[in-house]
C-alpha cells in the first residue's frame, strides 16, 4: 500500500501546474466533452507509465539500494525547484483536432509525458517499490487523474480562478517533505 499511496501522492502534486494539466484545459475549452478526454488521459497514462515502470523496475537491478533511496530523495529535491518553474503549453493542438477528443488526448497527453516530471518520478518509484510494480503505476495513473479530471470537469471557468504561484509553492514544500520522509525510511 505505500508504493500506491506514496505514488499517487507524489504523481498528484506534481502534477499541478504541469504542461499536460494545462493541456487538460485546453482540450477540455475546445471539445467541451470531459468522458472522451478522460478516457484519454487514461489510456495514455497508463501505457506511458507502464513503460516508465518497467525501466525502473529494470535500474532497480543495477543499483544499490542507498544509492536508490538517495536518487529517489534526490529527485524529489528537483521536484520541489522544478515545481517553481511553470510550464508552458508547447504543444500545437490544431493539427490533432481533426481525429476526435479520444484520439487527440490519447495523443497528446502521451507525447507530452514523454521525459516529464511525473513520467521520471514513476521510473524512480518503480525503481524503488519493485516488488509493488502495479501499484506503483495504478497509483502514477490516480494521480493523473486526480489532478486532470477536475481541471476537465471545471474547465476554463475555475482554472483562471486558481492561484498557480500559490499552488507551486505548496506543491514544492510538498515534494521537500517527501524527499525528507525518503531519506529516513
Amino acid at each position: 500500500m505505500e508504493a500506491l499511496s506514496t505514488s499517487t501522492l507524489a504523481v498528484a502534486i506534481a502534477e499541478i501546474g504541469d504542461k499536460t494539466q494545462l493541456l487538460a484545459l485546453l482540450l477540455s475549452c475546445r471539445f467541451r466533452r470531459p468522458v472522451p478526454i478522460i478516457t484519454g488521459i487514461l489510456l495514455a497514462t497508463l501505457i506511458n507509465h507502464a513503460m516508465a515502470g518497467w525501466v525502473g523496475a529494470w535500474l532497480q537491478h543495477w543499483l544499490d539500494p542507498d544509492w536508490l533511496r538517495a536518487l529517489l530523495a534526490a529527485s524529489f529535491f528537483i521536484m520541489a525547484v522544478w515545481m517553481l518553474i511553470p510550464d508552458k503549453l508547447a504543444e500545437e493542438t490544431g493539427s490533432f483536432r481533426r481525429l476526435g477528443p479520444l484520439l487527440t488526448t490519447f495523443v497528446l497527453f502521451f507525447l507530452a509525458e514523454m521525459g516529464d516530471k511525473t513520467q521520471l518520478a514513476t521510473v524512480l518509484l518503480a525503481a524503488r517499490f519493485v516488488d509493488g510494480y502495479w501499484w506503483v503505476i495504478i497509483g502514477t495513473t490516480l494521480g493523473m487523474l486526480l489532478a486532470n479530471v477536475p481541471v476537465v470537469i471545471i474547465g476554463k471557468k475555475g482554472a483562471e480562478r486558481i492561484p498557480l504561484k500559490w499552488i507551486h509553492g505548496l506543491s514544492a514544500g510538498l515534494f521537500i517533505m517527501l524527499g525528507i520522509t525518503t531519506l529516513w525510511w
